[in-house]
C-alpha cells in the first residue's frame, strides 16, 4: 500500500493537515486524499472547507485522467446554495463539461454544459441539506461523516446526482467508527477523528472494494499532469471493471457468455477479494449472461443439468475444492440482484491451476473433443465445469 501512495510521482507533500488558503477565513481548513483499487491510485483530491461551504480540486484517472474544479455553497443551516463542477483536459486545459445544480423551489435545477456547446437541464426531486455524489470522489463524504459524528448517531444523508438525489445513511458505532451505507452498493467503513475528518475509508464490502486514505497534502494538478502523460503513452487506468465476452462452439452449439471483467491490480483473489463460500455475480456490474441456441447438459457425467437453448445468467459460490455454479433463469438485471427462486440448478465447479497469472477475470468456452467446458480464470486459479449438447451425445 506505502508503495502505491508513493507511486503519485512525489505529488504527495509533507505538511499539516489546516492551512491558511489566500481569500478564505481564517478557520480555512485544507484536507487531501488519496483513493487506491489494489495497486492502482485512481484519484488524488484535495479540498477546502471555508465559512459557507467547501471548493476542491481532482484528478481522477478513470476511465482517462481529468481535472475537475469543485465550488459548492452552503446556507448556514447546511442547505445548498449552488455546486459547480468543471472538468477540464489536464494537458491542454480544455474545459470539458460543467455541471452546476441550484435549489429551485423543492426541487434541484441541474444544468450540464458539454464539449462543443450543448447544454441540458433538467428539474431533479429536491432533499434537504443534499450534497453532491462524484463517483469515485470522496470529498463528499467528509461533509457527510462530519454530520453523522455531529448527530452522534443514525443520520439520513441524501446525496444527489444529474439525475436524481439517492438516499445514503450513515452511523456511529460504539467504537467511534462510522458506517455510510451506499443504498445500492453495500456498507462503507470510515475511521474519523473526534471533528468527524474522514481518515480511512474501506468500500470493501461494497462493489467499489476502494480504499481512500488522508494524507497532508497533495500537489493535484501535477498528479494529473503526470497521469494524463501516462494516459498518452498506453498507459491508462481504463475502466474500472470492462464487459468481455467469450463464444465457443460445441457440438453444433454456439455458446455466448457476456461479462464484467474486473482487474486484479495486484490484491489477492480467492478467498480474498471473492470470499469462499459466498455468492459472486462471477464478473462485476450487469450480471453474466450465458446465451445457446441449441440445450446443453452441464457437468453431464455427474449432476447433468440440462440447459434449455435461451439466456441465462451465471452466479458462483467459490469454494477452495472449487464450489458450485448456479444457472438463473432471470436475465437483464444487475449482478447483485439475485432471485434463488428464478434458479434452473446448481452443478459443481473443479478448480485447478493455471501456468499464468491471469490479471483480468476471464470467461473461456473451449471445444474438447464433441464436448466442451466452460472456464472461469482469474489470478492463478481456473473454476470450470463440463458440458455437452444436449442430442449430441
Amino acid at each position: 500500500m506505502r508503495r502505491s501512495l508513493l507511486l503519485t510521482a512525489a505529488v504527495v507533500l509533507a505538511g499539516c493537515a489546516t492551512s491558511q488558503t489566500p481569500g478564505a477565513p481564517p478557520t480555512a481548513e485544507t484536507g487531501a486524499f488519496v483513493t487506491l483499487l489494489g495497486d492502482d491510485t485512481l484519484a488524488v483530491e484535495r479540498f477546502t472547507r471555508t465559512a459557507d461551504g467547501l471548493e476542491a480540486t481532482v484528478a481522477l484517472r478513470a476511465p482517462r485522467t481529468t481535472l475537475t474544479t469543485y465550488r459548492l455553497v452552503l446556507d448556514p443551516d447546511g442547505g445548498l446554495e449552488r455546486y459547480q463542477a468543471v472538468v477540464r483536459q489536464p494537458l491542454t486545459g480544455e474545459v470539458l463539461r460543467r455541471h452546476t445544480a441550484e435549489p429551485v423551489g423543492d426541487s434541484l435545477r441541474m444544468t450540464v454544459e458539454e464539449t462543443g456547446g450543448e447544454t441540458t437541464t433538467r428539474m431533479v426531486p429536491g432533499a434537504a441539506r443534499p450534497l453532491p455524489f462524484i463517483d469515485m470522489v470522496h470529498w463528499p463524504f467528509e461533509l457527510m461523516v462530519t454530520r453523522a459524528v455531529d448527530a452522534g448517531g443514525p443520520l439520513d444523508q441524501p446525496l444527489f446526482t444529474e439525475r436524481a438525489a439517492v438516499a445514503f445513511t450513515s452511523d456511529v458505532e460504539a467504537d467511534g467508527t462510522v458506517v455510510v451505507r451506499h443504498p445500492f452498493r453495500g456498507p462503507m467503513t470510515v475511521e474519523a477523528d473526534a471533528e468527524g475528518r474522514l481518515e480511512t475509508l474501506d468500500a470493501g464490502a461494497t462493489t467499489r472494494k476502494l480504499v481512500v486514505r488522508r494524507v497532508a497534502d497533495v500537489d493535484v494538478e501535477a498528479a494529473a499532469t503526470r497521469y494524463a502523460e501516462m494516459d498518452a503513452a498506453g498507459l491508462a487506468v481504463g475502466e474500472l471493471s470492462g464487459r468481455g465476452e467469450a463464444v465457443g462452439t460445441v457440438g453444433g452449439a454456439t455458446v455466448a457468455v457476456d461479462y464484467g471483467q474486473p482487474r486484479r491490480r495486484g490484491r489477492a483473489i480467492w478467498g480474498a477479494l471473492v470470499p469462499w463460500d459466498g455468492l459472486w455475480r462471477t464478473g462485476a456490474n450487469r450480471a453474466t449472461h450465458l446465451t445457446t441456441d441449441r440445450a446443453l447438459v452441464l457437468d453431464p457425467d455427474g449432476a447433468a443439468l440440462a440447459v434449455p437453448a435461451g439466456a441465462y445468467t451465471l452466479f458462483s459460490i467459490p469454494q477452495p475444492d472449487g464450489g458450485v455454479l448456479i444457472v438463473n433463469r432471470q436475465t437483464g438485471q444487475g449482478g447483485t440482484t439475485y432471485d434463488a427462486g428464478q434458479d434452473l440448478g446448481r452443478v459443481p465447479l473443479t478448480r485447478a491451476p493455471l501456468p499464468d497469472t491471469v490479471e483480468a477475470f476471464t470467461i473461456v468456452v473451449e471445444a474438447e473433443g464433441d464436448e466442451g467446458r466452460l472456464s472461469l480464470r482469474w489470478d492463478h486459479d481456473a473454476f470450470s465445469v463440463p458440458f455437452v449438447v444436449a442430442d449430441g451425445r
